[in-house]
Formats: C-alpha cells, structure tokens, sequence
C-alpha cells in the first residue's frame, strides 16, 4: 500500500491477515492519536457536515478524522446527531 507523504498512516507498516474467505489481505494498524490540545466546542446547527467544520476551524475538510477522534467516535456520522463536538486545535499530520 502507497500512501502520500503527509498521509496518517504513511509510515505505519503493513501485514496480512487472512480474512473469512480465507483471502489474504494487506491491512494497516490504527495509528495513535495525535494528541491535538483542545481548540473549543462547536455548536452542531442543522445540516451542518463535519468536512465543512474542519476546514472552518482546521484548514482542511479531509481533517474530519481529527474531530472524529477528539470525540471519540469512528463513524462520522455519528457526529451529525450531536449537540456539541470538540474541535481539536489545527495540528500536524
């Protein structure tokens, strides 16, 4: 798997695991979380979409999987129910 330079799981090593098929693929473990400080909390309005929300406040809508971590969730749309999310402070990749 190539991933690009600024990518999170650029320098994480690959293995394979053979899945239920008994297919082997190549897989890339979850990174760590990169530990982003708290910038504050946003109050969710109707409609709002997360990749908007992090190019507001990070720069970067494909940064959506910052907010996702700082509040603990894997599926972004789980973000679209809430009432608050916290927004972590604009950090490195």
């Amino acid at each position: 798997m190539a991933f690009e330079k600024n990518n999170r799981y650029a320098n994480l090593e690959t293995y394979e695991v053979t899945d239920r098929r008994n297919r082997r693929v190549k897989v890339v473990p979850v990174p760590d979380p990169p530990g982003d400080e708290l910038l504050g909390v946003h109050l969710m309005k109707q409609l709002q979409r997360l990749d908007h929300l992090a190019y507001k406040y990070l720069k970067d809508a494909e940064a959506f999987w910052r907010i996702c971590e700082a509040n603990n969730v894997m599926n972004p749309e789980t973000l679209s129910e809430a009432e608050k999310i916290i927004i972590p402070q604009k950090g490195r990749r």
